[in-house]
Protein backbone atom coordinates (compact mmCIF):
# COMPACT_ATOMS: atom_id res chain seq x y z
CA UNK A 1 0.00 0.00 0.00
CA UNK A 2 1.13 3.22 -0.91
CA UNK A 3 2.51 5.63 1.98
CA UNK A 4 2.61 9.63 1.61
CA UNK A 5 4.55 12.21 3.70
CA UNK A 6 4.96 15.84 3.18
CA UNK A 7 8.29 16.55 4.90
CA UNK A 8 8.70 20.23 3.65
CA UNK A 9 6.06 22.76 2.98
CA UNK A 10 7.73 26.34 1.25
CA UNK A 11 7.50 29.50 3.26
CA UNK A 12 5.76 31.89 0.72
CA UNK A 13 3.36 29.52 -1.25
CA UNK A 14 1.33 25.87 -1.08
CA UNK A 15 4.70 23.92 -2.46
CA UNK A 16 5.50 20.87 -0.44
CA UNK A 17 8.20 17.97 -0.80
CA UNK A 18 6.81 15.18 0.07
CA UNK A 19 7.57 11.35 0.01
CA UNK A 20 5.71 8.44 -1.57
CA UNK A 21 7.09 5.16 -0.66
CA UNK A 22 5.35 1.98 -2.91
CA UNK A 23 5.57 -1.82 -3.72
CA UNK A 24 8.30 -0.65 -5.82
CA UNK A 25 10.23 1.86 -4.67
CA UNK A 26 10.15 5.51 -3.18
CA UNK A 27 9.15 8.37 -5.36
CA UNK A 28 10.07 12.04 -3.87
CA UNK A 29 7.61 14.64 -4.50
CA UNK A 30 7.07 17.10 -6.71
CA UNK A 31 7.59 14.46 -9.41
CA UNK A 32 7.52 14.34 -13.28
CA UNK A 33 6.36 11.12 -14.84
CA UNK A 34 7.39 10.92 -18.40
CA UNK A 35 4.73 8.77 -20.95
CA UNK A 36 5.19 5.28 -21.54
CA UNK A 37 1.88 4.47 -23.58
CA UNK A 38 3.09 1.34 -24.96
CA UNK A 39 5.06 -0.11 -22.24
CA UNK A 40 7.90 2.37 -23.40
CA UNK A 41 9.43 5.48 -23.47
CA UNK A 42 9.86 6.11 -27.28
CA UNK A 43 13.56 4.95 -28.35
CA UNK A 44 14.82 5.13 -24.68
CA UNK A 45 15.37 2.10 -22.32
CA UNK A 46 14.25 1.77 -18.91
CA UNK A 47 18.33 1.57 -17.93
CA UNK A 48 18.64 5.12 -19.55
CA UNK A 49 15.81 5.91 -17.47
CA UNK A 50 17.09 5.19 -14.31
CA UNK A 51 20.40 6.54 -15.65
CA UNK A 52 19.15 10.04 -15.67
CA UNK A 53 16.95 10.30 -12.80
CA UNK A 54 13.07 9.03 -13.72
CA UNK A 55 11.73 8.19 -10.71
CA UNK A 56 8.26 7.09 -11.62
CA UNK A 57 6.32 6.22 -15.03
CA UNK A 58 2.90 6.65 -16.49
CA UNK A 59 2.06 3.77 -18.84
CA UNK A 60 -1.39 3.61 -20.73
CA UNK A 61 -4.04 1.28 -19.82
CA UNK A 62 -6.10 1.42 -23.06
CA UNK A 63 -3.22 0.76 -25.67
CA UNK A 64 -1.89 -1.72 -23.34
CA UNK A 65 -5.47 -3.63 -22.87
CA UNK A 66 -5.50 -3.43 -26.86
CA UNK A 67 -2.44 -5.13 -27.46
CA UNK A 68 -0.44 -6.96 -26.56
CA UNK A 69 -3.66 -7.64 -24.03
CA UNK A 70 -3.76 -7.27 -20.28
CA UNK A 71 -3.94 -11.13 -19.77
CA UNK A 72 -0.79 -11.98 -21.63
CA UNK A 73 1.22 -9.20 -19.74
CA UNK A 74 -0.04 -11.20 -16.44
CA UNK A 75 1.19 -14.38 -17.76
CA UNK A 76 4.64 -12.74 -18.35
CA UNK A 77 4.83 -11.67 -14.73
CA UNK A 78 3.40 -8.23 -14.70
CA UNK A 79 4.08 -4.98 -16.29
CA UNK A 80 6.92 -4.02 -14.09
CA UNK A 81 9.00 -7.69 -15.50
CA UNK A 82 7.39 -7.20 -19.12
CA UNK A 83 9.28 -4.06 -19.74
CA UNK A 84 12.05 -4.35 -17.47
CA UNK A 85 11.36 -1.58 -14.98
CA UNK A 86 11.82 -2.44 -11.66
CA UNK A 87 10.40 1.60 -10.21
CA UNK A 88 6.85 2.54 -9.70
CA UNK A 89 3.94 2.46 -12.54
CA UNK A 90 0.88 4.85 -12.43
CA UNK A 91 -1.12 3.09 -15.15
CA UNK A 92 -4.84 5.34 -16.11
CA UNK A 93 -7.97 4.15 -16.62
CA UNK A 94 -7.86 4.71 -20.28
CA UNK A 95 -10.83 7.56 -20.31
CA UNK A 96 -8.95 9.81 -21.82
CA UNK A 97 -8.04 7.80 -24.64
CA UNK A 98 -11.72 6.62 -25.28
CA UNK A 99 -12.78 10.05 -24.65
CA UNK A 100 -10.33 10.72 -27.85
CA UNK A 101 -12.15 7.91 -30.14
CA UNK A 102 -15.82 10.69 -29.75
CA UNK A 103 -16.63 9.19 -33.41
CA UNK A 104 -16.21 5.29 -32.04
CA UNK A 105 -17.40 5.47 -29.02
CA UNK A 106 -20.95 5.29 -26.77
CA UNK A 107 -20.98 6.88 -22.93
CA UNK A 108 -23.49 4.53 -20.84
CA UNK A 109 -24.28 4.75 -17.32
CA UNK A 110 -22.42 0.96 -16.99
CA UNK A 111 -19.56 2.14 -19.25
CA UNK A 112 -17.88 3.07 -22.56
CA UNK A 113 -18.54 0.64 -25.97
CA UNK A 114 -16.21 1.59 -28.26
CA UNK A 115 -14.45 0.56 -31.33
CA UNK A 116 -10.74 -0.16 -31.46
CA UNK A 117 -8.71 2.14 -33.35
CA UNK A 118 -6.53 -1.06 -34.50
CA UNK A 119 -8.95 -3.07 -36.20
CA UNK A 120 -12.33 -1.85 -35.82
CA UNK A 121 -13.26 -4.44 -32.95
CA UNK A 122 -16.24 -3.71 -30.80
CA UNK A 123 -15.18 -3.76 -27.06
CA UNK A 124 -16.62 -2.27 -23.35
CA UNK A 125 -14.82 -0.42 -20.75
CA UNK A 126 -16.30 0.18 -17.38
CA UNK A 127 -15.54 0.59 -14.29
CA UNK A 128 -14.83 -3.28 -13.30
CA UNK A 129 -13.06 -3.61 -16.50
CA UNK A 130 -11.18 -0.62 -15.58
CA UNK A 131 -9.69 -2.35 -12.39
CA UNK A 132 -9.45 -5.94 -13.38
CA UNK A 133 -7.04 -4.90 -16.34
CA UNK A 134 -4.61 -1.97 -13.86
CA UNK A 135 -4.56 -4.87 -11.42
CA UNK A 136 -3.33 -7.33 -14.38
CA UNK A 137 -1.02 -4.89 -15.08
CA UNK A 138 0.28 -5.04 -11.55
CA UNK A 139 0.98 -0.96 -11.16
CA UNK A 140 1.70 0.92 -7.84
CA UNK A 141 -0.81 3.45 -8.93
CA UNK A 142 -4.04 2.55 -10.45
CA UNK A 143 -6.34 5.92 -11.75
CA UNK A 144 -10.67 5.40 -11.50
CA UNK A 145 -12.42 5.49 -14.70
CA UNK A 146 -13.60 8.99 -15.72
CA UNK A 147 -15.32 10.65 -18.39
CA UNK A 148 -13.61 13.62 -19.70
CA UNK A 149 -16.04 16.53 -21.01
CA UNK A 150 -14.53 18.31 -24.30
CA UNK A 151 -13.77 22.24 -24.32
CA UNK A 152 -16.13 24.33 -24.38
CA UNK A 153 -18.80 22.05 -23.19
CA UNK A 154 -22.52 23.04 -21.36
CA UNK A 155 -22.65 23.39 -17.74
CA UNK A 156 -25.15 20.57 -17.91
CA UNK A 157 -23.19 18.38 -19.72
CA UNK A 158 -19.83 18.86 -17.49
CA UNK A 159 -22.63 18.34 -14.43
CA UNK A 160 -23.75 15.28 -16.04
CA UNK A 161 -20.33 14.10 -17.05
CA UNK A 162 -18.94 14.69 -13.57
CA UNK A 163 -21.59 12.75 -11.58
CA UNK A 164 -21.18 10.03 -14.26
CA UNK A 165 -17.83 10.09 -12.81
CA UNK A 166 -18.08 10.08 -9.73
CA UNK A 167 -20.38 6.85 -9.84
CA UNK A 168 -17.81 5.35 -11.96
CA UNK A 169 -15.02 6.04 -9.47
CA UNK A 170 -17.47 4.18 -6.41
CA UNK A 171 -17.98 1.53 -8.27
CA UNK A 172 -14.44 1.50 -9.26
CA UNK A 173 -13.51 1.57 -5.28
CA UNK A 174 -15.72 -0.93 -4.48
CA UNK A 175 -14.63 -3.68 -6.93
CA UNK A 176 -10.73 -3.27 -6.26
CA UNK A 177 -9.31 -6.22 -4.88
CA UNK A 178 -5.84 -5.61 -5.02
CA UNK A 179 -4.71 -3.71 -1.42
CA UNK A 180 -1.14 -3.08 -2.91
CA UNK A 181 -2.38 -1.06 -5.31
CA UNK A 182 -2.83 2.46 -4.60
CA UNK A 183 -6.20 3.74 -6.24
CA UNK A 184 -6.31 7.62 -7.49
CA UNK A 185 -9.78 9.20 -8.23
CA UNK A 186 -9.93 11.89 -11.07
CA UNK A 187 -11.68 15.24 -10.36
CA UNK A 188 -13.63 16.42 -13.03
CA UNK A 189 -16.47 18.89 -13.80
CA UNK A 190 -15.24 20.81 -16.84
CA UNK A 191 -14.37 25.23 -16.67
CA UNK A 192 -16.98 25.36 -13.59
CA UNK A 193 -15.75 25.99 -10.41
CA UNK A 194 -19.40 24.83 -8.55
CA UNK A 195 -18.87 21.24 -10.64
CA UNK A 196 -15.36 21.30 -9.71
CA UNK A 197 -15.81 21.88 -5.68
CA UNK A 198 -19.15 19.02 -6.08
CA UNK A 199 -16.54 16.89 -7.59
CA UNK A 200 -13.56 17.23 -5.51
CA UNK A 201 -16.38 16.69 -2.46
CA UNK A 202 -18.05 14.00 -3.12
CA UNK A 203 -14.79 11.79 -3.97
CA UNK A 204 -12.86 12.94 -0.63
CA UNK A 205 -16.09 11.82 0.66
CA UNK A 206 -15.79 8.16 -0.81
CA UNK A 207 -12.24 7.99 -0.03
CA UNK A 208 -9.16 7.46 -2.18
CA UNK A 209 -5.63 7.39 -1.57
CA UNK A 210 -4.68 9.96 -3.97
CA UNK A 211 -6.27 12.99 -6.03
CA UNK A 212 -5.95 13.49 -10.01
CA UNK A 213 -7.22 17.04 -11.35
CA UNK A 214 -8.59 16.01 -15.44
CA UNK A 215 -10.22 17.68 -18.17
CA UNK A 216 -7.30 20.78 -18.29
CA UNK A 217 -5.72 22.08 -20.56
CA UNK A 218 -8.14 21.33 -23.40
CA UNK A 219 -7.47 24.78 -25.16
CA UNK A 220 -8.64 27.08 -22.57
CA UNK A 221 -6.48 29.98 -21.98
CA UNK A 222 -3.89 29.45 -19.22
CA UNK A 223 -5.44 31.96 -16.31
CA UNK A 224 -8.68 30.01 -16.62
CA UNK A 225 -6.44 26.56 -16.35
CA UNK A 226 -4.80 28.34 -13.21
CA UNK A 227 -8.23 29.51 -12.05
CA UNK A 228 -10.09 26.42 -11.88
CA UNK A 229 -6.60 24.39 -10.41
CA UNK A 230 -6.08 26.28 -7.62
CA UNK A 231 -10.36 26.17 -6.44
CA UNK A 232 -10.35 22.78 -6.93
CA UNK A 233 -7.01 22.29 -5.00
CA UNK A 234 -8.59 23.95 -2.20
CA UNK A 235 -11.12 21.39 -1.76
CA UNK A 236 -8.80 18.08 -1.68
CA UNK A 237 -6.96 16.98 2.03
CA UNK A 238 -3.34 18.19 2.51
CA UNK A 239 -2.50 14.86 3.18
CA UNK A 240 -2.83 13.04 0.23
CA UNK A 241 -0.91 13.55 -3.44
CA UNK A 242 -2.39 15.87 -5.91
CA UNK A 243 -1.99 14.62 -9.64
CA UNK A 244 -2.01 17.51 -12.58
CA UNK A 245 -3.00 15.30 -15.61
CA UNK A 246 -1.24 16.39 -19.04
CA UNK A 247 0.02 19.73 -17.89
CA UNK A 248 3.48 19.64 -19.13
CA UNK A 249 5.46 22.81 -19.88
CA UNK A 250 8.12 23.78 -17.46
CA UNK A 251 6.46 27.68 -16.71
CA UNK A 252 3.20 25.59 -16.31
CA UNK A 253 4.60 22.82 -14.03
CA UNK A 254 6.31 25.85 -11.44
CA UNK A 255 2.90 27.68 -11.38
CA UNK A 256 1.20 24.23 -10.16
CA UNK A 257 4.03 23.52 -7.74
CA UNK A 258 3.20 26.47 -6.43
CA UNK A 259 -0.31 25.78 -5.52
CA UNK A 260 0.64 22.41 -4.34
CA UNK A 261 0.26 19.63 -6.57
CA UNK A 262 2.69 16.90 -6.57
CA UNK A 263 2.74 14.72 -9.24
CA UNK A 264 2.69 15.53 -13.14
CA UNK A 265 2.60 13.95 -16.50
CA UNK A 266 2.92 15.10 -19.96
CA UNK A 267 3.93 13.40 -23.64
CA UNK A 268 5.62 17.48 -24.48
CA UNK A 269 8.92 16.41 -23.49
CA UNK A 270 9.27 13.23 -25.36
CA UNK A 271 7.33 14.48 -28.46
CA UNK A 272 8.58 17.57 -28.67
CA UNK A 273 12.23 15.80 -28.42
CA UNK A 274 11.52 13.17 -31.74
CA UNK A 275 10.20 16.56 -33.55
CA UNK A 276 13.64 18.69 -32.95
CA UNK A 277 12.08 20.96 -30.22
CA UNK A 278 14.68 20.93 -27.11
CA UNK A 279 14.66 22.54 -23.84
CA UNK A 280 17.36 24.27 -22.19
CA UNK A 281 17.84 26.09 -19.45
CA UNK A 282 17.81 29.26 -21.75
CA UNK A 283 14.55 28.37 -23.35
CA UNK A 284 13.71 26.42 -26.06
CA UNK A 285 15.61 25.77 -29.68
CA UNK A 286 14.67 24.42 -32.11
CA UNK A 287 17.51 22.00 -33.06
CA UNK A 288 16.84 22.01 -37.02
CA UNK A 289 17.04 25.87 -37.70
CA UNK A 290 20.11 26.30 -40.40
CA UNK A 291 21.39 28.63 -37.58
CA UNK A 292 23.04 25.43 -35.63
CA UNK A 293 24.43 24.22 -38.85
CA UNK A 294 27.95 24.68 -37.53
CA UNK A 295 26.91 25.13 -33.73
CA UNK A 296 29.57 23.16 -32.22
CA UNK A 297 28.09 24.02 -28.69
CA UNK A 298 25.94 21.20 -26.76
CA UNK A 299 22.63 21.48 -26.70
CA UNK A 300 22.78 23.27 -23.14
CA UNK A 301 26.41 24.01 -21.47
CA UNK A 302 24.57 24.07 -17.73
CA UNK A 303 23.41 20.24 -18.75
CA UNK A 304 24.91 17.46 -17.12
CA UNK A 305 23.08 14.35 -19.67
CA UNK A 306 25.18 12.31 -21.72
CA UNK A 307 23.95 14.49 -24.85
CA UNK A 308 25.37 17.42 -24.25
CA UNK A 309 28.29 15.87 -22.79
CA UNK A 310 29.36 14.21 -26.10
CA UNK A 311 27.30 15.73 -29.07
CA UNK A 312 27.26 19.21 -30.52
CA UNK A 313 24.11 21.42 -32.29
CA UNK A 314 25.60 20.55 -35.40
CA UNK A 315 25.55 16.87 -35.25
CA UNK A 316 22.18 17.32 -33.70
CA UNK A 317 20.96 19.08 -36.46
CA UNK A 318 22.44 16.67 -38.90
CA UNK A 319 20.89 13.80 -37.58
CA UNK A 320 17.62 15.13 -37.66
CA UNK A 321 17.91 16.08 -41.41
CA UNK A 322 19.43 13.21 -42.04
CA UNK A 323 16.03 11.15 -40.76
CA UNK A 324 18.52 9.00 -38.33
CA UNK A 325 16.99 7.32 -35.47
CA UNK A 326 19.87 8.14 -32.84
CA UNK A 327 18.36 11.75 -33.26
CA UNK A 328 15.26 10.80 -31.29
CA UNK A 329 17.52 9.09 -29.09
CA UNK A 330 19.26 11.76 -27.90
CA UNK A 331 16.60 14.59 -28.26
CA UNK A 332 14.36 12.45 -25.94
CA UNK A 333 17.29 11.76 -23.20
CA UNK A 334 18.26 15.34 -22.86
CA UNK A 335 14.99 16.61 -22.93
CA UNK A 336 13.72 14.31 -19.92
CA UNK A 337 16.80 14.76 -18.19
CA UNK A 338 15.86 18.45 -18.26
CA UNK A 339 12.50 17.81 -16.49
CA UNK A 340 13.53 15.38 -14.47
CA UNK A 341 16.38 17.67 -13.38
CA UNK A 342 14.02 20.62 -13.28
CA UNK A 343 11.70 18.41 -10.53
CA UNK A 344 15.17 18.21 -8.43
CA UNK A 345 15.62 21.96 -8.59
CA UNK A 346 12.17 22.23 -7.62
CA UNK A 347 12.31 20.32 -5.04
CA UNK A 348 15.46 21.60 -3.86
CA UNK A 349 14.41 24.98 -3.50
CA UNK A 350 11.31 24.34 -1.61
CA UNK A 351 13.83 22.86 1.34
CA UNK A 352 16.19 25.36 0.77
CA UNK A 353 13.41 28.63 1.51
CA UNK A 354 11.12 26.29 3.10
CA UNK A 355 10.17 24.93 6.49
CA UNK A 356 10.00 21.14 8.01
CA UNK A 357 6.87 20.19 8.67
CA UNK A 358 6.04 19.80 12.62
CA UNK A 359 6.88 16.62 14.02
CA UNK A 360 9.67 15.68 11.18
CA UNK A 361 13.01 16.36 11.39
CA UNK A 362 15.16 16.80 8.52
Amino acid sequence: MMKFEIIYRDRDSKARVGRMTMPHGIVETPAFLPVATQGTIKSLTSEELCGIGVQIICCNTYHLFLRPGHRTIEKLGGLHRFMHWERPILTDSGGFQVYSLSDLREVTDKGVRFKSHLDGRELFLGPEEAMEIQEALGSDIALVLDECPPYPTTWEYAQNSMRLSTNWAKRCKEIKKDKKQALFAIVQGGMYPDLREESAKSLVGIGFAGYAIGGLSLGEEKKVTQRILEHTLSFLPEEAPRYLMGVGTPEDILEAVKLGVDLFDCVLPTRNGRNGTLFTSSGKIAIKNSKFREDDSPIDSECRCSTCGHYSRAYLRHLFLAKEILACRLATLHNLYFYTHLMEKIRSAIIEEGRPREGLTD
